[in-house]
């Protein structure tokens, strides 16, 4: 558990309140999504993908902190130990 913004990310669900989180997480994915998108176009540089994935990370830390970090930390191993399964078949799937 990585408790090193907790203190900010406590302020910013008091300041705004949890709702407002949880909308502001889907308006950063979207922005990572347009970026990814005119970035394999070349219509924008690595620097903008950069910036909307602290952005979206940023984001992501509130959210677990928001519904738990260890649970999240749970969901990760699990979906790691898939995926090294899926990178050992010869088919991938």
């Amino acid at each position: 558990m990585n408790t090193k913004y907790h203190d900010i990310y406590r302020a910013t669900i008091e300041k705004w309140g949890a709702e407002a989180q949880y909308d502001q997480a889907v308006e950063e994915c979207a922005e990572l999504i347009a970026v990814l998108k005119h970035f394999r176009r070349n219509k924008v540089g690595s620097d903008a993908v950069i910036d909307e994935l602290a952005d979206v990370t940023l984001m992501i830390g509130q959210l677990s902190y928001m519904l738990g970090e260890e649970k999240v930390e749970q969901a990760i191993k699990s979906k790691l130990d898939k995926l090294r399964g899926l990178l050992e078949t010869p088919e991938g799937r």
